[in-house]
């Protein structure tokens, strides 16, 4: 075969890839706009994707399992999946493709296989959609409002019907507010529709109304007014950090439970995927999400736990800057912080050390902590280095958080890197809060110290987490299968 009829049968094969591309993502849509199934490809979403964001997913999962993982496959499997009558869902279609290969000895066709995989589907009882209230809307706020009204579909699980923010509501600051969801310097374009209702003091988003509403204190809203009930309030403004202050949220009529998106005292603090079995919806009001950079090392420190043993060990995390920290050199009353960040590291605290005792009992006293801001808007690093109770080596640490990555309770919390040239811009809209840099992984010679990277989007990644103890609390988690 020549040079040009190589070239032309890559060129037709492409064609066909792009092709199934094109069909995979309308029966991604249909599944989820028509049945509220969601389809994710080794927890990589797949809603609003692209033809080229498909095929660069697909080559990622066939890297990550280490078989070939084709666009056909999916396809095959995508359509047995929506010929079916299944409940609302959340699929890991990547898992269901790698199993049918390991599997198919065992079936006729993908709808045998789907049928079988999926039996327990029928059983899954139907769930209460959840009115959700935003408190405060700075940047998880804005990201948190994204995501839900994105996630909307056909409306099953949970329904953003407000925001709170302080201050007046014109038609200026509607404006602003409007403005401000619809771009995003880091996060980009919203892919969807922002309007005013300037009449109501809302938003709408999406063709749907989300009401702004103006208040001081948590005590003077009255949720019921706006047809809102027992809804579950995230607060995101960081003005309330402990249970006495907190309550006062649920002192709103018409609000049921509060989700604190930042580290909370005598309250619950909950890394999803690790720890909130531990903590029933029913016997809990409010709820804390911890930090990003908790989130972001709990879920690596808990698989070394269990496969490895930390003897003591400290975590160094290397920051994006935040609001709280000056743009130019001024006062402050952190004394470094006060330096100009995006022009500075700057060393500072960090609480996250002693907060994995939280989540994770064992650790107590065992870990040190601390911080370095960096000049970058988003994207963090934190860099773990342990003591372990058992020898091991570089491949076996790595196939511990492969096996992790890819089964079990924390498989949406891990991603595992194979990339060689991984950075802090690449993990920007990772929806895992932790991602495992494999290739920057060291062990020491006696096997017993070993030094972990694991990078995280400090807002979307914990976004993300957020949303997913949201669902939890508000007991809208659909049937899946990862």
């Amino acid at each position: 075969m020549g040079f040009n009829e190589i070239y032309e049968k890559e060129l037709s094969f492409q064609a066909d890839r792009r092709r199934a591309s094109v069909e995979f993502i309308k029966i991604i849509s249909d599944l989820w706009y028509d049945k509220s199934i969601e389809l994710v490809l080794f927890r990589n979403q797949l809603i609003n994707r692209n033809v080229s964001d498909i095929l660069n997913l697909h080559e990622y999962a066939a890297e990550f399992v280490e078989k070939p993982i084709s666009i056909f496959d999916t396809v095959e499997i995508a359509q047995a999946i929506k010929d079916l009558d299944l409940p609302p869902a959340k699929l890991d279609i990547g898992k269901l493709t790698y199993e049918y290969h390991l599997e198919d000895v065992d079936y006729h066709n993908a709808k045998s296989f789907i049928s079988g995989k999926l039996k327990d589907a029928k059983d899954y009882k139907e769930v209460t959609p959840k009115d959700v209230v935003l408190y405060g809307f700075g940047r998880i706020g804005r990201l948190l409002a994204r995501e839900l009204m994105t996630r909307t579909g056909i409306g099953s699980q949970m329904r953003l019907r407000a925001i709170v923010t302080r201050g007046k509501v014109d038609a200026t600051v509607l404006a602003k507010r409007a403005s401000l969801l619809k771009n995003d310097s880091i996060h980009g374009d919203f892919s969807g529709t922002v309007s005013v209702d300037e009449k109501n003091s809302a938003l709408i988003i999406n063709g749907t109304t989300v009401h702004i509403i103006s208040a001081n204190d948590p005590e003077e809203i009255d949720y019921t007014s706006y047809g809102i009930n027992n809804a579950l309030v995230i607060d995101n403004t960081g003005a309330f950090r402990d249970k006495e202050e907190l309550s006062r949220l649920l002192s709103s009529k018409g609000a049921a439970k509060v989700l604190l998106t930042a580290p909370g005292k005598g309250i619950p603090n909950i890394v999803h995927g690790v720890n909130h079995k531990d903590y029933d919806p029913d016997e809990y009001d409010i709820f804390s999400a911890a930090s990003c950079t908790t989130n972001a090392i709990v879920p690596v420190l808990n698989a070394i736990e269990e496969s490895l043993g930390v003897v003591h060990g400290h975590l160094e995390t290397i920051h994006a800057y935040t609001n709280d920290q000056n743009l130019v050199d001024n006062m402050h009353n952190k004394y470094r912080r006060g330096r100009a960040a995006g022009l500075n590291m700057v060393i500072t605290e960090t609480g996250a050390g002693k907060a994995v005792a939280k989540a994770l009992p064992s650790f107590e006293g065992k870990l040190t902590s601390n911080a370095i801001r960096v000049p970058v808007p988003n994207g963090s690093l934190a860099i773990l280095n342990l003591e372990v109770q058992k020898e091991t080596s570089v491949t076996d640490v790595n196939n511990i958080m492969k096996k992790y990555a890819l089964e079990g309770d924390m498989v949406e919390q891990i991603k595992y890197s194979i990339d060689n040239e991984l950075v802090s811009s690449d993990i920007v809209g990772s929806a895992q809060p932790s991602i495992y840099d494999s290739k920057a992984t060291i062990v020491t010679e006696d096997g017993k110290h070993i030094v972990l990277y694991i990078w995280y989007d400090n807002e979307y990644g914990y976004s993300q987490q957020v949303i997913r103890l949201a669902k939890y609390i508000a007991k809208v988690r659909r049937f899946s299968y990862y």
